[in-house]
């Protein structure tokens, strides 16, 4: 698998990466868990899932790894991942994430799955946390789901305690991921933050795919400033793959399948196919909960969209406030 540098981080990712959002906790909002998951979501079950995630992972290249604190237990099973088969330390760059506390009790039907807090006394508890875990594999700590009301770019003294993790080592870069409607614009002010002269953040993490391709620019300005650029929920949280059963997504179904149908492809591999012919993304994030979906994802590395194909991908974009209201209402399954 082709690999690239993250930005002007000095750190170094496969094209295609892996997340363990899906696998880390039993409740998700990825349509069609039910049938990726089946009944059987304890700690163990779901541990033993991760291992083999990331067996299957290494084995096709993959170099980037993607956890969170609020993601259940995924760092824990990562670690113990990383232990158990004693990874060299220059294999694989490990990425994770702060701010939101997972509050779901390993329930599936939790009122609340997390919470969050971007404050200097969340960041200082989740680092321990995370350091705790997962030690010097720590090379990405991003800010989770930032946004322009989070408060986060006035708070200077968490950005000053940001800058200073990466300053003691505590990881090698410093990101943030957004979330929401105004994507582009948190990406554009991101650019702008830094303490005594110094760029606070080195990579961004962003929702880009053909629904919602609304940060394309933003991220170009990222990349073009040296900074890694992270594609997330590339598949749209199941909308664009064979698991999408919703009545108002018939229509986008149907064209998805023709256009597959056309390429000679899978749904979820055209998918993939166009975050990746995005020159400004590093690596996209599989988000796979199965072993049979990782090889899917990793066939479309080698699926080149002609002019044609992309075009009527182009054509599914939604405007972007609806996009995210649908996304709201994506039940935890």
């Amino acid at each position: 698998m082709s690999r690239r540098p993250l930005g002007n981080t000095g750190l170094v990712v496969s094209r295609l990466g892996v997340g363990l959002a899906a696998v880390g906790r039993p409740g998700y909002i990825t349509l069609g868990r039910e049938r990726d998951l089946g009944p059987e979501r304890t700690p163990e079950a779901l541990s033993a899932r991760s291992r083999a995630l990331l067996d299957a992972a290494r084995a096709a290249g993959v170099r980037y790894v993607d956890v969170a604190r609020s993601y259940g237990r995924a760092e824990e099973f990562l670690a113990r991942w990383l232990r158990e088969r004693a990874v060299p330390r220059d294999a694989l760059t490990v990425g994770s994430k702060w701010g939101y506390r997972y509050t779901a009790g390993w329930a599936i039907d939790a009122r609340v799955h997390e919470e969050k807090e971007l404050t200097l006394a969340r960041f200082a508890g989740q680092l321990a946390e995370t350091r705790a875990l997962l030690g010097g594999w720590l090379d990405l700590h991003q800010v989770h789901s930032a946004t322009l009301e989070s408060g986060l770019f006035e708070n200077e003294p968490l950005l000053r305690a940001l800058v200073g993790a990466r300053r003691a080592g505590d990881c090698r870069a410093v990101g943030l991921t957004v979330t929401g409607p105004r994507s582009a614009d948190t990406i554009r002010r991101a650019l702008d933050v830094r303490v005594d002269g110094e760029r606070v953040f080195d990579a961004v993490q962003a929702t880009f795919n053909c629904l919602e391709p609304s940060c394309r620019a933003a991220l170009r300005a990222a990349r073009d400033a040296g900074l890694g650029v992270i594609a997330k929920e590339v598949f749209a949280n199941g909308r664009l793959t064979d698991a999408n059963g919703r009545p108002a997504d018939t229509p986008l179904v149907a064209e998805l399948g023709a256009v597959a149908a056309a390429v000679g492809c899978a749904v979820d591999q055209l998918a993939l196919a166009f975050v990746l012919a995005e020159p400004a993304v590093d690596v996209a994030l599989s988000g796979a909960a199965t072993t049979a979906q990782l090889a899917s994802h990793v066939a479309a590395l080698d699926l080149a969209l002609d002019a044609t194909t992309a075009a009527r991908l182009d054509a599914l974009a939604e405007p972007v406030e609806r996009y995210w209201r649908t996304r709201a209402t994506l039940a935890w399954s």
